[in-house]
């Protein structure tokens, strides 16, 4: 296919190919011209344009397909338009010359149709350039529809319409000719042929001024004919067409030719007039409307009635937002007429009918056009109507009382206009949210006042509308709930004698009860009680009055199952009462039932039925939303009262109770499939017979239609049948004319009982005929698996032959033609859904004789003519091959199948066998046999290819589809020649035919995803299949059928996903733009689906491809998200997107797209997005009056001055977003938090102010952005949010304010140093914050809002404590609030809500609490980082005054959360009043609250706890919302519960202990490491008072600690983050240091007063006394000993061979620390240390010093000190002395100092950095001056010591030798003689040798100088250790090596630093060593004239230099050398 992409048709190509390959490679070559022509150069198209031209004709003459057609007249109109356009005169020549042929033969028609196509393309393109050549064309046209066919009608008039939209105005001498053609063709019987005149008839009305002024009305009749018998898609351009005609004649265009005077203008009743004469009598005539109007009866379809409605909405969507917002009130009052006319309501489903067409007109008008503000104006007037409506009908009443009979034509003259605007006032109330409250707050609109008003009218629909209204209230406004409730029980109290009353509040009640499930916030836990007694009480006075029986049974019913909703919480308080009613409501016993049966009128078994089947409504509603409280008992107690409702099955009833009696049945088998079928199997027989009874009855069966099978059909199938309803914007119109029709429409009188359903729109039930069936139908699905199964195996079988012969044969009493359907699809209904069950219930098999009967049933049902019925036989038959399990009766039905294709003749039959062969594996597994699967394929190829039928064709490919899906990798055989069937039919189908495209589309899809990934290959046989599916989307794209077009951008998303660089982006984006405005549902969700996906790996670029796009559209094609593409992106008409879908799944792929968008491109467009989000935010931004008046009510007038200075953001008057919903907007604040989120992973910049203007200076040129500077706007945005009036928005501010406050508070500000950047928001975040704590705000906001003034807070950003105060009298004020709790107790919401807020506010408190900790221990590091905050002392004084109450709040929170975490087995040990703050009703709803609040609690308490001391202090017992628990921790004042301090701070510690082990013993995977550091830290806090330490480390409670240590080490095993491992290691040091204290007591306690200060030093208590050592899992020290190994292993692998897989000091060289690590490794190495004091003598002879042994291995020079020290404390153990251990202490010592010494030894083989060599020399060194004379003492060891010693000395590098040299002073000055002794003698002469030396050497760098000089040091040590007697020779060794160091006058100018420097310091060094042995000093110098006269060398230059620096006025300075080294490591 690469040999079409060429300027010229490449003919030698072409002409190689067959016929099929030559189609598709005609329709490549114009696909690729289409797309060169625009952007070749002209003078190539002129030059090529006459060759170009004549292949483009031989093309057109070659009978080409319909898209080859489509694309050769663009580009025929191109070639002219772009080249030489005067020869287009031939081609039109041409054109007509082909049109006007006498050649009739079907040969010549496709030839026919694309010159039509032509002429209309050419016109289109180069207009009025053909002079008037146009009126021969059109005449041509319209002389040929006279004799065409269908395909020729669409044809012509998608041709005109583009002659039209070319010529413009200067086609007005055809337009009456042309509207009298499409007039015919408007009611055309072809539905394209009518999609096709109502796009003419659209293009003709833009210039055609006749069409909307004189023709109105006859098209306005022509539109309503139209519509009768139409389809979805007829309608939508018929009526699109119809109310722009309308429109225009409202508010007429520019006219033509200066008529513009002259147009006479219709006003907007006379339209609605036109459009409500089509409503009220359809298109018919007016004798013919006036003999129906006298016979009484209505012809006009719910075709026409549904496109009137589409058509007023479209007139409305024409005038605009702006005429709706000025005129609503008048279309409201014409559009209320259409519901109350007689003509609408002569029949209960014409008023269902009319109704829904009414409530769709003010839905899609005032819904979706109007703006919040405007939505509330159109609110008071709608509840106006409804107050004007119900004093219209008060009027005729003179009294008040209510038993006063209202004529019945008053009340059906205003039910119908009453339910239609209160179900429209609800649901825009429901849709403007918490916005709505305005509406209530005003008293003249009194909505409420209002709607319950309408509670008491006659009419049952409009009691339940208004019950309805008052539900959506509620939903809207939570607060509101709970009163509505109280006032609607209080009236129906009052008003119990009126059936009105009794039915209208009930129902209320019940409403209000379904919307709890609405509202997160709920209702207070007692509603509950009090519905129940308003049930009761309906029930119980049921029966005292005749006249008000069913009412008040109805009502109670009712009632009950509306408190099922509120769930298991709510109904298990209540459920023995429930029942006892379910009991009360049937007969005791089946014999009480049987004495029932013989008396009681027709009336009384109406009452009787009424309750009865409430109770079982109510059932229902127990299983469903209680299913937790289901068990054995309650089903057996169920047992006797279902067990009597299935005997009254038998029950026969007259006519007179028919209704009830069906609705009982409902209800019935609605519950039995709800509950295990074991419970009623007993009753199987009556339940059977009856079940086929109500399937079979004739009456039954036509009322419920088809709606049977809906259940069972397979979805796939479904979409076969006809466009998916829920896919279009006219769902709620369209649903009443599709499957189900004939039952009627449903409304919510149909079953009062789903009001209280959990759906947010109007429920619809059917009447109660038709759901019977279905619940029958399922009912038997769930029973017949069960038939038999507590009986033998061959019984079980054979009871199921027995009856499915029985159903077989069961309705052969039905005789006629009449009853054959009938019959038929009751037998395939209970067919289909037991075999449904079979399918899912495991190990039951069915003999073959059942099989070979449902196979002849199944079989003859695919012959049905009804297309719902074949599907569901279908169905059936490949759950039967599911249920027989055999291969030989899968392979025996297809075969029947294969003979019947192949025989039969009738399409039914075809088409029927055709999808079983698809669906036949569809449960399976798939198609195994390669033979089967060629067999189905040669078949349905053929029946695919039979042009003659296509409904076959459409059959027999979506079959295909399906076995494309089933065969799975066996199909890649196949794939080639289906490609090539599907690329052939796509080319050659008719448009028309859209069905069979859309299965082709469907086989396309399935072709790509059975290939797969395989498409990425390469080969000419992959490029050739990827051709073709490129072919066919292109193909499909091009069609006009909008699931078509959908169906080609979900084969090409498939083929994105899995050949993404196959598919060409840059064009795909365009068709995507231009389809996400698509006025149809299905496209646009394919085309967002598909953005969606593009937009995951490459969003960049199809952002810039959209803004392209758009930019490029020619101004007349241009929608307003084109426009907003153009300005703001495609982020901003995504964003328009959003608010306008309402469909869920849309919204949520559309916010996908965004998310995705967010993270690609946030940094680089910064500035885009964030304007982007603040425009949207800022639409409809009222919050600045709302704040000012805040401000006057609460602030004195400084703070006013403060908060004036809040700058206020307005919507710019560009701004594309206009009215806006809050749920946009409340994602729009998310997104914000996205932003910065992404920002944080990106550039430091973006939180640092300094950094990001240094960086934007230096690089100006790309434009960079950082987050920092738009602070300001991130400010503005949250405030805006947070300040709002709807709370979804409010919290989503308040979060936003949050994250901002988290991420800058440590941004610095560059220009005021010592203060942050934030600091100068502080008006705007408390003016943020003020109204969140208002009275009137619900508790989740100043929940929120609490956690958000904790940030601020404690977040330093405020340096004066007077301005923080501000905040800080919020959450004071708060805290009042939440301490008055329990004298006010809530009455709006639940008493969790109650909870949360108190958790709230005592969390804020405590994280403010806790973080005055940090601040006070390091103020000056915070400083730093956040400039000027409070310190913690200031933060304290903010706390320290509601400390005390705070304290015991938080205790009592404390002890709630330990109570509530226990384990289910204990939950009676649960308080039965419940807790502090919550109550027993509601403890699974407040244990979330507990667990998010906890922690923090904890933390405070302990740092509470630490500052007191844990001295108990009685300030008063604080006010708690409960009554204080039993285990209150010594807080109450009673008495008998009094406790000592001692036992009150023993529980606080066991209450701490208990909750943070048992958090920190298993924590969560998903656990807050915040939980986790507030644990540790709370511990901690604990550990630092004396009185707690004592506690743990008490040898009673030595366990705790030892469990303690145990949690500790595995929260260091299973959490990797350095902070919380440095918080354990502390925590562990604590328990340690605790550990000493103990052991320390118990030696003071031991001493006796002999020998005091030596029973101090012996270690006779500790660890390891009793045992003999220590014990796992009993050892303190042992798991102390355990963690730190952890640690040191885990940071240091090297100690462990295993880890290395080597031995000691042959594995790999040391990784290097971080600091972290490196402090871990220095606490673990502390603790350790400390360990040996808490052992007894047993308990450390070994532990101890496994680490010593192999800890030198690792020393680095980070860790040196903090190792050596430990080494040196564990060497200084008094181990060595005790009498019981100094023996095995000694050995231990000697055998370490060995390894140590093999450890030197290898490293001074093997590292060459001199570090770790002196490190190990070093801890030799500690050995020898620390251990006892045991180990020092020993000879082998000395002499491996001095040899290492002498080693180092050796060493080439002058720092060895200097550390070396360093050590051996520390040894020659050692006071034990053992040790010092030894090394004199052995190294004392190798030390003078060494500084002998070093004057021949001359240093040449500092290290040897430093080298040179400790070794004069260690010199010097020796000469100060040696005998006095020694001390001479000695010194005389000295003197005579230093005076060698000087430098003579001459050398000592030319001399180098180094050389220099010795000089200096050893001319020091005589001078000061010179006069403490002046008479050696001078005998050396008597002795040698050499050596004098050196010295006074020196000392005469170094006086010269003196004076010369005194001379210069130079400071004297002291000599030294330029580098100090430390020189004590001990």
């Amino acid at each position: 296919m690469e040999k079409a992409h060429s300027l010229l048709l490449n003919e030698e190509v072409c002409g190689q190919l067959g016929e099929h390959q030559k189609a598709q490679f005609i329709f490549e070559w114009l696909s690729f011209l289409k797309k060169l022509l625009p952007a070749a150069d002209r003078a190539d198209i002129k030059h090529n344009q006459k060759r170009l031209v004549e292949q483009l004709m031989v093309v057109l003459i070659g009978s080409p397909g319909p898209p080859t057609r489509q694309l050769l007249a663009q580009c025929l109109s191109l070639l002219y338009r772009l080249g030489d356009p005067f020869s287009a005169s031939l081609a039109v020549d041409k054109c007509n010359d082909i049109i006007l042929s006498k050649d009739d033969s079907p040969s010549f028609l496709p030839t026919r149709l694309a010159a039509i196509t032509c002429l209309g393309a050419i016109y289109e393109q180069l207009g009025r350039l053909l002079g008037n050549t146009f009126t021969v064309a059109v005449g041509n046209l319209l002389k040929m529809m006279k004799n065409a066919e269908s395909q020729g009608r669409y044809e012509i008039m998608l041709s005109i319409e583009k002659i039209l939209r070319g010529l413009g105005v200067s086609a007005v001498p055809c337009h009456r000719d042309i509207y009298k053609a499409a007039r015919f063709c408007l009611t055309d019987r072809s539905m394209s042929v009518r999609c096709a005149a109502a796009r003419c008839l659209l293009e003709l009305q833009r210039e055609a001024v006749f069409l909307w002024t004189s023709e109105l009305e006859n098209v306005a009749t022509l539109c309503f004919r139209a519509f009768e018998g139409s389809n979805y898609n007829v309608r939508v351009m018929v009526s699109k067409f119809l109310g722009t005609v309308l429109a225009a004649a409202i508010v007429p265009r520019q006219a033509t030719g200066g008529m513009a005077e002259h147009v006479k203008r219709t006003s907007f009743a006379e339209a609605m007039e036109l459009l409500s004469g089509g409503f009220l009598r359809g298109g018919a005539s007016f004798l013919r409307a006036s003999g129906d109007m006298l016979k009484g009866t209505s012809s006009v379809s719910k075709d026409i009635r549904v496109g009137i409605s589409q058509a007023c909405v479209v007139l409305v969507s024409c005038l605009g937002s702006e005429w709706l917002e000025a005129n609503f009130p008048a279309l409201v009052a014409q559009v209320l007429e259409l519901a109350s006319h007689p003509r609408t309501t002569q029949t209960a489903s014409d008023s269902a009918c009319s109704r829904r067409c009414v409530s769709f007109i003010l839905r899609a008008t005032l819904g979706t056009m109007l703006g919040p503000k405007a939505q509330v104006a159109a609110a008071k007037e709608l509840c106006s109507l409804v107050g004007k409506q119900k004093k219209a009908l008060d009027a005729p009443v003179s009294d008040c009382s209510m038993e006063t009979r209202l004529n019945v034509a008053d009340v059906a003259a205003s039910q119908h206009t009453l339910v239609c605007v209160l179900q429209e006032l609800g649901s825009l109330v429901q849709g403007l949210g918490s916005s709505a409250d305005s509406l209530l707050q005003e008293p003249s609109a009194g909505a409420l006042d209002t709607v319950t008003s309408v509670l008491l009218h006659p009419s049952a629909s409009v009691r339940l509308a208004a019950a309805w209204c008052l539900r959506c209230f509620a939903v809207a406004l939570p607060a509101h709930l709970s009163m509505l409730v109280d006032r609607c029980g209080e009236r129906l109290n009052a008003l119990r004698g009126s059936s009105e009353a009794v039915a209208g509040y009930s129902a209320a009640i019940a409403a209000l009860l379904g919307a709890v499930q609405h509202c997160p916030l709920g209702v207070p836990h007692a509603k509950g009680k009090v519905v129940l007694s308003l049930a009761e009480e309906l029930l119980r006075s049921a029966t005292q009055n005749s006249r008000l029986s069913i009412h008040r049974t109805q009502g109670g019913w009712l009632l009950l199952s509306a408190l099922m909703t509120l769930g298991g919480a709510v109904v298990v308080h209540h459920l023995p009462r429930v029942l006892l009613l379910w009991k009360c409501a049937f007969p005791l016993s089946v014999q009480e039932l049987h004495t029932e049966r013989s008396r009681g009128d027709a009336f009384t078994w109406h009452v009787a039925l009424e309750a009865r089947a409430g109770a079982l409504c109510a059932m229902k509603s127990f299983f469903l939303y209680c299913r937790d409280l289901v068990n054995e008992e309650v089903i057996d107690r169920l047992h006797t009262p279902l067990a009597c409702a299935v005997a009254l099955l038998t029950q026969s009833y007259g006519n007179q109770i028919k209704n009830v009696a069906t609705t009982f049945r409902w209800r019935l088998y609605e519950v039995l499939t709800l509950i295990p079928p074991k419970t009623y199997e007993g009753h199987f027989g009556t339940l059977l017979k009856q079940l086929v009874s109500d399937l079979t009855v004739v009456e039954n069966s036509v009322s419920s239609g088809l709606m049977l099978l809906l259940p069972f059909c397979h979805p796939n199938d479904m979409s076969v049948l006809g466009p998916p309803v829920q896919d279009t914007d006219h769902l709620f119109l369209e649903e009443q004319l599709h499957h189900g029709s004939s039952v009627g429409v449903g409304s919510l009188e149909c079953d009062p009982f789903t009001i209280c359903k959990k759906s947010l729109d109007v429920p619809v039930p059917l009447p109660a005929a038709c759901p019977v069936g279905i619940a029958a139908a399922q009912l038997f699905g769930v029973i017949f698996p069960h038939i038999g199964a507590s009986r033998r195996y061959g019984y079980s079988l054979k009871g199921k032959l027995l009856q499915l012969s029985f159903y077989c044969q069961c309705v052969s009493f039905c005789t006629g033609q009449n009853c054959f359907p009938i019959t038929r699809l009751s037998k395939i209904t209970l067919s289909s859904f037991a075999l449904q069950h079979l399918g899912c219930s495991p190990n039951v098999l069915v003999s073959e004789h059942v099989c070979r009967l449902g196979l002849g049933l199944l079989l003859r049902a695919l012959e049905s003519s009804d297309d719902l019925l074949r599907c569901t036989a279908a169905e059936g038959l490949a759950r039967l091959v599911q249920v027989a399990n055999d291969s030989a009766f899968s392979v025996s039905t297809m075969q029947i199948s294969f003979e019947k294709l192949k025989t039969a003749r009738d399409a039914m039959s075809r088409m029927g066998h055709a999808l079983a062969l698809g669906t036949l594996y569809r449960y399976m597994g798939g198609i195994g046999s390669p033979q089967h699967l060629s067999a189905c394929l040669g078949i349905l190829f053929t029946l695919s290819q039979d042009s003659s039928s296509p409904e076959v064709q459409m059959w027999a490919l979506h079959s295909l589809s399906l076995v494309i899906d089933l065969a799975g990798p066996m199909y890649h055989a196949h794939v080639e020649p289906t490609f090539t069937l599907v690329l052939r039919m796509l080319l050659t189908v008719p448009p028309a035919h859209v069905e069979v495209l859309q299965s082709l589309g469907r086989c396309l899809s399935a072709l790509i995803t059975a290939l797969g990934p395989d498409l990425q290959g390469e080969g000419p046989l992959l490029s050739a299949l990827r051709t073709s599916c490129l072919v066919g989307c292109a193909v499909m794209r091009e069609s006009h059928d909008c699931l078509v077009q959908a169906q080609a951008i979900t084969s090409l998303q498939q083929l994105h996903m899995f050949a993404p660089r196959h598919v060409n982006v840059a064009n795909l984006v365009p068709c995507l733009c231009v389809n996400m405005c698509s006025s149809y549902l299905s496209l646009r969700k394919a085309a967002v689906a598909c953005l969606r996906q593009l937009t995951q790996r490459e969003a960049v670029e199809v952002s810039d491809y959209a803004v392209t796009v758009a930019k490029e559209l020619p101004r007349r094609d241009s929608t307003v998200l084109d426009v907003t593409i153009k300005e703001r992106g495609l982020e901003g008409a995504l964003f328009i997107l959003l608010d306008q879908e309402m469909d869920p799944q849309l919204r949520q792929d559309i916010q996908e797209i965004l998310g995705h968008m967010l993270s690609s491109v946030t940094v680089a467009r910064l500035s885009h997005w964030l304007k982007l989000c603040k425009d949207v935010l800022s639409v409809s931004a009222d919050f600045a009056a709302t704040l000012r008046a805040d401000v006057n009510e609460r602030e004195d007038e400084k703070e006013q001055a403060d908060d004036d200075s809040i700058f206020t953001c307005k919507s710019e008057s560009s701004s594309p977003f206009i009215n806006l919903r809050c749920s946009t907007r409340a994602f729009a604040a998310e997104c914000v938090c996205r932003i910065i989120s992404q920002c944080e992973n990106g550039d430091p910049a973006h939180f640092h102010m300094a950094l990001a203007q240094e960086r934007r200076l230096q690089d100006s040129t790309t434009e960079q952005d950082f987050l920092v500077l738009h602070l300001a706007d991130l400010i503005c945005m949250a405030f805006m949010a947070a300040t709002d009036h709807n709370s979804q928005l409010r919290m989503s501010g308040l979060h936003t304010l949050l994250v901002i406050i988290r991420k800058f508070a440590a941004v610095p500000e560059p220009e005021f140093p010592g203060h942050v950047i934030l600091e100068q928001y502080q008006a705007n975040v408390g003016a943020a914050l003020r109204p969140a704590f208002s009275a009137d705000t619900p508790p989740d906001v100043t929940a929120k809002a609490c956690q958000v003034c904790s940030a601020w807070i404690s977040s330093g950003v405020v340096s004066d404590l007077g301005d923080l105060r501000r905040v800080h009298h919020l959450l004071t004020s708060s805290l009042i609030r939440v301490q008055a709790a329990k004298e006010v107790p809530c009455q709006q919401y639940n008493e969790s809500t109650t909870t949360m807020e108190t958790l709230a506010v005592l969390k804020a408190w405590a994280e403010v609490r806790a973080h005055t900790v940090p601040l006070a221990l390091c103020p000056s590091t915070v400083e730093e980082s956040v400039g000027a905050g409070l310190t913690g002392d200031g933060l304290l004084k903010l706390v320290q005054a509601d400390l005390p109450t705070l304290s015991r709040l938080w205790l009592a929170a404390l002890q709630d959360y330990a109570l509530l975490t226990l384990p289910q087995e204990y939950a009676h040990w649960l308080p039965a009043a419940g807790g502090a703050f919550y109550t027993a009703e509601t403890v699974d709803s407040a244990r979330p609250h507990y667990c998010s609040a906890w922690a923090p609690i904890l933390h405070a308490t302990a740092l509470w706890l630490k500052s007191t001391g844990f001295i108990v202090v009685d300030d008063g017992p604080a006010n708690l919302s409960r009554p204080v628990t039993p285990t209150s921790m010594g807080q109450s004042t009673s008495l008998a519960s009094i406790q000592s301090p001692e036992d009150v701070n023993t529980d606080r510690l066991h209450l701490i202990l208990g909750i943070t082990m048992e958090f920190l013993c298993s924590p969560h995977s998903d656990a807050q490491m915040e939980d986790i550091i507030s644990c540790l830290h709370a511990l901690q806090s604990l550990l630092d008072v004396p009185w707690p330490r004592s506690k743990i480390s008490n040898d009673q409670v030595l366990a705790l600690s030892v469990e303690l240590l145990s949690v500790l080490h595995r929260l260091i095993v299973t959490r990797e983050s350095a902070s919380i491992q440095l918080a354990v290691l502390e925590l562990v040091h604590q328990v340690v240091c605790a550990a000493q204290e103990h052991v320390k007591e118990k030696r003071h306690s031991a001493e006796v007063d002999d020998g005091a200060a030596e029973k101090e030093t012996l270690p006779e208590f500790g660890e390891g006394r009793d045992t003999g050592g220590l014990v796992p899992g009993k050892s303190l020290v042992f798991g102390a000993l355990q963690l730190c190994l952890c640690i040191l292993v885990r940071k240091l692998p090297q100690l462990s061979p295993k880890l290395m897989g080597s031995v000691p000091g042959h594995s790999m060289q040391p990784q290097p620390l971080s600091h972290s690590d490196c402090t871990l490794v220095s606490a673990a190495l502390s603790i350790l240390s400390d360990l040996p004091s808490v052992c007894s003598p047993e308990g450390r002879i070994i532990r101890p010093l496994v680490l010593v042994r192999q800890e030198p291995e690792a020393l680095l020079s980070a860790l040196l000190s903090v190792a050596l020290q430990v080494l040196r404390v564990l060497l200084s153990s008094p181990m060595a002395h005790a009498e019981k251990s100094q023996h095995a202490w000694a050995h231990l010592l000697r055998s370490h100092l060995t390894s140590l010494l093999s450890f030197v030894h290898v490293y001074s083989k093997t590292v060459h950095s001199g570090v770790n060599e002196v490190s190990l020399l070093t801890a030799v060194t500690i050995f020898l001056l620390s251990a006892s004379a045991k180990v020092t003492t020993v000879s082998s060891l000395q002499t491996r010591c001095i040899a290492k010693f002498k080693g180092c000395l050796q060493s080439k590098d002058p720092v060895v030798v200097s550390r070396t040299y360093q050590l051996l002073q520390s040894l020659f000055q050692s006071a034990a003689a053992d040790v010092s002794v030894p090394f004199v003698q052995a190294l004392g002469g190798t030390l003078v040798e060494h500084l002998q030396a070093a004057e021949k050497r001359q240093p040449r760098s500092t290290d040897e100088v430093q080298a040179v000089l400790e070794g004069v040091r260690a010199l010097e040590a020796l000469v100060s250790a040696a005998e006095e007697e020694h001390r001479a020779q000695l010194t005389a060794v000295l003197l005579p090596i230093l005076i060698s160091f000087l430098l003579d006058e001459n050398a000592l100018s030319l001399a180098s630093l180094p050389a220099l420097t010795l000089h200096k310091c050893a001319l020091q060094d005589l001078m000061r060593i010179g006069p403490q042995h002046s008479s050696i000093f001078k005998a050396i110098m008597a002795s040698s004239p050499s050596l004098k006269a050196r010295l006074q060398s020196a000392v005469k230059v170094n006086q010269e230099s003196v004076k010369a620096r005194s001379a210069l006025g130079q400071p004297h300075c002291k000599t030294s050398p330029s580098i100090q080294l430390k020189t004590n490591f001990l």
